[in-house]
């Protein structure tokens, strides 16, 4: 693996603008599996005063990407469907872990949960993900078009 595909542990998250803006912090990215840190702010929560479901889910969603990128990290990964059941109220420190289930040449499935501090289980997702080229770097100083990545 080349240095410029390695992944650094510390930085994954925040090479992804989102998960940087929530603050998720990669404490695990290896052998299929992944650990995420979170703790909530509060512009992160809903009218209950709890994580709000879309950062849970954003949460769950890059947990399982990191499972899936774990074993091959110089591939990339989309979302191609995720289901997710919220059991309790997402609250405090949270820590998400990703395990990659079974892989194909081409699609990951995995599955991640959100922990509290007591180690309750508050969500827990199932998705699919599939494999694609990592992209060139785009940008003003770059001559690469950016172009999504394709999901065919």
């Amino acid at each position: 693996m080349s240095d410029n595909n390695d992944i650094n542990v510390r930085s994954y998250t925040s090479q992804i603008p989102f998960a940087r803006h929530l603050g998720f912090e990669l404490t695990k990215f290896a052998d299929g599996a992944s650990e995420i840190l979170y703790t909530p702010k509060p512009e992160h929560l809903n009218t209950f005063d709890v994580a709000h479901g879309g950062a849970c889910m954003t949460l769950l969603d890059i947990a399982m990407a990191a499972a899936a990128r774990s074993q091959t990290p110089e591939v990339g990964v989309v979302t191609i469907e995720m289901k997710t059941s919220f059991m309790r109220p997402s609250v405090g420190p949270l820590r998400a872990r990703g395990r990659l289930i079974h892989r194909t040449a081409t699609l990951a499935f995995v599955e991640a949960t959100i922990y509290d501090e007591k180690e309750q289980a508050c969500a827990q997702s199932t998705g699919t993900f599939k494999y694609v080229k990592r992209r060139l770097p785009t940008g003003p100083a770059s001559a690469n078009a950016q172009r999504p990545p394709s999901t065919d």
